[in-house]
């Protein structure tokens, strides 16, 4: 089984984005490049990068998801469900066709000494697909870019990295 979803990635590095703002700013570029996918079906107003920095209450040291859930609700008003969601309702929302934010998060979850080493410490990105091989579930994410490059989509072993990550549905109301 397979579900990937067509949404068009951006870097966090990319020009566009204030120099001050690009180390931390992978979660209003998740919110970007999720908010342009949604605008194509929905009404959402769009707002660049540097926009969503300030709105969402971006810091040098990143964004909280309980900061992320919260002013996002607040600028989306009533027409979108905003919630943490576990993976079933993640990969749920996936086969509705909306993407995900997912969160990599090694220091608030305390998971400091673990065996496996998660792909990312702290880090937003959009979740935009999942497939299942050899037995294993594999998140399908852009990566949100890196200095000199664009985004990439990237698949992750979800089992390699589930201690340390959780999720975000943009729902539409129906």
């Amino acid at each position: 089984m397979r579900v990937l979803l067509d949404v068009n990635g951006k870097s966090q590095y990319s020009d566009a984005v204030r120099p001050e703002f690009r180390n931390s700013a992978c979660g209003p570029t998740t919110a970007h490049v999720i908010l342009n996918y949604l605008s194509k079906q929905h009404t959402v107003v769009k707002k660049d990068i540097n926009e969503l920095y300030k709105l969402l209450g971006g810091t040098k040291i990143g964004l909280f998801k309980w900061r992320f859930i919260q002013k996002l609700r607040s600028q989306l008003g009533e027409e979108f469900i905003i919630n943490e969601c576990n993976l079933s309702e993640a990969i749920m929302q996936l086969k509705h066709g909306n993407p995900v934010a997912m969160k990599f998060d090694q220091y608030f979850t305390f998971q400091w000494f673990t065996k496996k080493k998660p792909l990312y410490k702290y880090h937003w990105v959009p979740l935009i697909g999942y497939e299942i091989k050899d037995d294993c579930l594999h998140l399908i994410i852009h990566d949100n870019g890196g200095h000199d490059r664009e985004s990439k989509v990237r698949s992750i072993c979800y089992d390699d990295n589930r201690h340390v990550i959780s999720f975000v549905k943009i729902e539409p109301r129906e």
